[in-house]
């Protein structure tokens, strides 16, 4: 099955290959969006493994190489593009030549601006659109980190800027179906029986992301590639479609960690936990991610099966490693934790089963000191009307008050189980909420939480004479559930679960899931590969058959849920796509912390000049040593002073004196 991450990766390198300058490697140079989302999918040494010299960013300060080419990976913003021409109206431009790809399709002012600008003699405007404008969370996973986007979608203040924001969604949707090179029949979600402002919701943004469909395969006439796999099928939904998921508490191992625990996510996905380096003990950040097996292998699973599965997997390493531990000691998951930790020889082992053990113990000591397995009871028989034997419950409001009476229940999970028994009478009377809000303890935020449901679809109040419920959906689903296993806590089947199941069935209500373009409609489809592979197995079997069973291309789903998403609908996009041999893509928006709003001005540093050179010092070789000159000596007064002036050494010398001459008189 393809992979999301792999591909906008292989999208990346092969682009950055596609530049081949002579004699030279060259510059990769993104903007902040395209930054993050390459090293979402990609590690720095893999780009520099394609002859790149090094990996910058656009905003910041950056060094002048003009001798250098650049790729530019740059998003549809005119902040991006101001700075992207600022490298070539500087006397000496940052690059020799730039080549720009832009990760969604850019209006054509933003192709003005620069064919009318200084960097036109350096960038051809146009450029390649790469349609990668989305993060790959998962395999099978992406999401649009859109940290406002709840908001706008739903806020009654933002109506004004939601239809703005619904192109912004539609073109990265778009982004996504042009990787895996679909393009698919659009439909989308309209509850028969919601009458809330945002019950459109779905419809525009389905209606939007076909006209942005159709508008690149204007653009594109090429696309989409020819293949034998039938037509795709894209559904757009909303938060509106299933209400229950968001506030039930899930206990597969990925929801429930992260429902409990504090785990970091944002550019990737962090959880702190301690680890044994050299005997000492402390605190590490652990990576989550489709690198560590461990996690792929048991995410999905309820946590009991994880548990079991982690034991299992390392009483089969201490089978195989006899004289590294002692197994007799291996029967808790603290024991096996400690056991692990004392292993030097197998380091990354070691760190993958200690983050995973570790999580899976603090979900169960939370389990326990929370008393779940008490409110999820509850949570269950209220969204799905059935209670563990499968009968309309009773007394469900005396449980109720028993378990916001426990002081062991924390105001968020009395919150949430407040909004799940408002959700299974369809509204209560306003005294009512009041009573529940006062005996939970809660105040004036919890109730306004709570009025705000009414944005989404749900009916918080009704009168006293109103018997009208419309929640029935789920005591169907129940009725129709065949699972060979179904754990008393996760009895609940999420809105997503049942329209997959039914759409491979071909049983999907189209009023309910209505096309944008009936006429490209093909409702049969589902019906008709069920129907091929029942004849199957009415008819004789072959192993020609058998064979021409599994290697048949099945149609690809592509989901996106407007208003976010729930860690149990994931799962099921996984359990039907594993089920029907199918590929089932899903998508959301996803909080995102950093500061995503364009800044206003480009920065500074990006206009300044590069400085003059100083010219560089003579080598230290032709410099002439200095001398220092020697100390003057002293005279030797002491020696001096017990010397004699006259001396006559004996028998004469150089210096004697000479004798006096006696002058003879009367001879001449």
């Amino acid at each position: 099955m393809p992979s999301l991450l792999e591909l906008q990766s292989k999208a990346v390198c092969d682009a950055i290959s596609n530049v081949q300058p002579q004699n030279t490697w060259r510059y990769v140079v993104a903007d902040e969006t395209s930054y993050k989302l390459m090293m979402n999918v990609l590690d720095i040494d893999r780009i520099l493994s394609h002859k790149v010299t090094a990996v910058q960013q656009l905003e910041h300060k950056r060094p002048s190489v003009p001798k250098f080419e650049a790729v530019y990976f740059v998003a549809p913003e005119e902040f991006s593009v101001q700075c992207l021409i600022s490298d070539y109206t500087r006397k000496v431009p940052r690059y020799g030549r730039g080549h720009i790809y832009w990760i969604s399709e850019p209006g054509e002012n933003l192709r003005g601006m620069i064919r009318n600008s200084p960097a036109a003699n350096y960038v051809d405007p146009r450029g390649m659109v790469l349609s990668i404008d989305f993060y790959p969370r998962e395999s099978h996973l992406f999401t649009f980190r859109e940290p406002s986007s709840f908001f706008t979608l739903y806020h009654p203040e933002c109506r004004g800027v939601v239809r703005s924001h619904l192109v912004e969604l539609a073109r990265k949707i778009v982004s996504v179906c042009v990787t895996l090179g679909e393009y698919p029949t659009v439909r989308y979600f309209r509850p028969p029986n919601l009458m809330h402002e945002a019950r459109v919701l779905s419809e525009l943004l389905a209606k939007t992301v076909q006209e942005e469909l159709d508008y690149y395969i204007q653009a594109n006439p090429r696309f989409p590639p020819q293949s034998d796999k039938p037509k795709a099928v894209l559904f757009i939904v909303d938060r509106s479609m299933d209400l229950y998921a968001p506030f039930l508490h899930e206990f597969t191992y990925q929801a429930m960690a992260f429902d409990l625990l504090p785990i970091q996510d944002g550019d990737k996905v962090v959880y702190k936990t301690e680890v044994v380096e050299n005997g000492k003990k402390e605190v590490k950040e652990m990576v989550i991610s489709e690198d560590d097996k461990i996690w792929v292998d048991v995410r999905h699973q309820h946590m009991k099966d994880t548990i079991e599965k982690l034991m299992a997997d390392f009483d089969r390493f201490l089978k195989e490693n006899k004289n590294f531990v002692n197994s007799e000691s291996a029967t808790s998951l603290n024991a096996i934790r400690d056991m692990v930790a004392n292993l030097p020889q197998f380091q990354e082992m070691k760190e993958a089963y200690s983050l995973h053990l570790s999580m899976a113990q603090e979900c169960m000591n939370l389990f326990d000191s929370r008393k779940l397995p008490d409110t999820a009871s509850v949570e269950q028989t209220l969204a799905t009307g059935l209670n563990e034997n499968y009968q309309p419950p009773k007394n469900i409001a005396d449980q109720l008050v028993r378990i916001l009476d426990d002081p062991a229940i924390g105001h968020p999970d009395r919150l949430r189980l407040i909004i799940i028994y408002l959700l299974y009478k369809d509204g209560l009377l306003k005294g009512d909420v009041d009573k529940l809000l006062a005996h939970s303890q809660l105040g004036p935020m919890e109730k306004t939480i709570i009025e705000n449901l009414t944005l989404l679809g749900a009916r918080v109040y009704k009168q006293l004479k109103d018997t009208s419920n419309r929640n029935t959906s789920q005591k169907k689903k129940q009725g129709q559930s065949n699972d060979t296993e179904t754990y008393e806590l996760s009895r609940f089947v999420t809105a997503l679960k049942t329209m997959l199941e039914d759409h491979v069935k071909g049983t999907l209500d189209p009023n309910v899931f209505p096309f944008v373009k009936p006429e490209l409609a093909n409702p049969g489809l589902g019906a008709q590969e069920n129907t091929s592979q029942a004849s199957l197995r009415s008819a004789k079997p072959t192993w020609a058959k058998t064979r021409l069973s599994v290697v048949e291309p099945k149609q690809r789903v592509i989901v996106f849920m407007a208003g976010g998403a729930t860690y149990s609908e994931s799962r099921a996009c996984y359990e039907i796509s594993k089920a029907s041999l199918r590929d089932v893509f899903f998508g959301h928006f996803a909080h995102d912390n950093s500061n995503v709003l364009p800044q206003p001005l480009v920065p500074k540093h990006l206009l300044e000049e590069d400085p003059i050179p100083k010219p560089a010092p003579p080598p230290a070789a032709s410099q002439k040593p200095k001398l220092t000159p020697a100390p003057t000596p002293q005279p030797p007064t002491k020696e001096m002073a017990a010397m004699k002036v006259q001396y006559n050494p004996p028998g004469g010398g150089r210096y004697a004196p000479e004798e006096k001459k006696k002058k003879k008189f009367g001879l001449f």
